[in-house]
């Protein structure tokens, strides 16, 4: 089971304004192999942002933290520029395929800027603020993570496959 955590990029949803509907849908796709620890719904404040991640990365050491939201084009989306802050290593190939699946959907899918990382032994990946994004982009990678959290974690020995 992989200890998650799920932080939602809101301002509305923060003040009480807007019912969260992406952490329900995040929680369905994820499945009882996944253990939410740490669910927050925060202002899009990129200081507030970069605090969450540290927090759930250095302190609770959650081997996976699934953001939403703040990956748009609007001014107040500032989560990837606060991730990138935190991040110790890239994994360029996490949005790469989330945003080819995506693509097969809506053209609108290449317009997210959302990024993923490592920070010590955490993946920090940015889902869309959308249902929908969500559900789509955690379709296309759900099917490698349990590898990836595992190497992540020391416990996967052989990345070749016959």
């Amino acid at each position: 089971m992989y200890r998650t955590g799920i932080i939602i990029m809101s301002d509305k949803g923060s003040r009480g304004e807007r019912e969260d509907l992406s952490s329900q849908e995040i929680k369905r796709v994820l499945g009882d192999e996944y253990r939410v620890e740490l669910y927050e719904i925060i202002p899009d404040e990129k200081d507030i942002i970069i605090d969450r991640l540290c927090h759930a990365c250095d302190e609770l050491k959650l081997d996976l933290v699934l953001t939403s939201g703040g990956t748009g084009f609007a001014e107040r989306d500032v989560t990837p520029e606060a991730c990138l802050e935190v991040i110790e290593k890239l994994v360029p190939g996490i949005p790469e395929a989330m945003r080819l699946y995506g693509m097969q959907h809506t053209p609108r899918a290449m317009l997210t800027r959302a990024v993923a990382g490592i920070r010590g032994k955490t993946l920090i990946v940015n889902l869309p603020g959308s249902v929908k994004g969500v559900r789509e982009s955690l379709e296309a990678i759900i099917p490698a993570l349990p590898h990836g959290l595992d190497t992540l974690a020391g416990q996967s020995s052989e990345c070749g496959q016959a």
